[in-house]
């Protein structure tokens, strides 16, 4: 992993709603990171009330990088919001920010549109004796969105995670992936259709076997499987050229 002065507890916080992807791309996301030896701080808990936490606060601060996955209901989470007012306050001090907008349009975190309108609808009603607060979560998403990083529409999850774990671990903490591979046009769809295979939620024993002529990429895709889904598991190793 990274070597951080003793300012940095975490390499990077996850800010995200948890009922759009706490258990999908985010949950992801996290896996993907941590197997590769980037230490995240991803709030595993349901959130409660109205106040963000001391502890998140205290993570996000400890935090070198962080990651905000703009959903669809992000902005109704009052909790959410104010994770992104803190954390473009410690933007100022140096932390990197990186947007991910998952299923949303960029403009639409930008101008408060769509969904983000009409959670700010509620709030401008809710806060309406507080409109600073409400001003401080506009300006924060307007500053997010300015803010190059990646989006999200339909592609193959796995490449995407792909790009956000190099963009990390090669420009901003200097580490490497289990596996270094060079994925060829076409392998997304054949790792996914493979990871469906694999049914890896089930507590039943799998084997899989990718047979082909030498030299199509058989290697490569278990590799890459390898990379996505080593981290669910307590234990895991990649044996290659056994024959040998």
């Amino acid at each position: 992993s990274s070597s951080l002065t003793n300012r940095y507890i975490y390499d990077v916080f996850l800010s995200f709603r948890g009922e759009d992807t706490r258990n999908g791309f985010t949950s992801n996301l996290n896996g993907i990171l941590r197997h590769n030896g980037i230490n995240t701080f991803m709030d595993d808990k349901l959130q409660r009330g109205e106040n963000i936490s001391t502890e998140l606060l205290e993570a996000i601060e400890s935090s070198r990088i962080s990651i905000i996955v703009f959903s669809k209901n992000y902005a109704f989470s009052t909790w959410c919001l104010d994770e992104l007012v803190k954390i473009f306050e410690c933007k100022n001090n140096g932390q990197v920010v990186l947007p991910v907008f998952y299923k949303v349009d960029p403009s639409d975190v930008r101008n408060q549109n769509g969904k983000f309108g009409e959670a700010f609808t509620k709030h401008e009603e809710k806060f309406k004796d507080d409109k600073k607060k409400v001003q401080e979560w506009r300006a924060a998403l307007k500053e997010a969105s300015n803010i190059s990083g990646w989006h999200y529409k339909n592609e193959y999850q796995f490449r995407f995670i792909q790009e956000i774990f190099e963009e990390i671990s090669s420009v901003k903490l200097n580490c490497s992936q289990v596996f270094d591979v060079k994925y060829p046009v076409g392998i997304d769809s054949r790792v996914e259709e493979i990871s469906c295979c694999l049914d890896i939620e089930s507590n039943d024993v799998r084997m899989l076997v990718i047979h082909g002529l030498p030299g199509i990429g058989k290697t490569t895709i278990a590799k890459a499987i390898f990379n996505l889904i080593a981290y669910r598991f307590e234990g895991s190793s990649f044996l290659e050229d056994v024959r040998e």
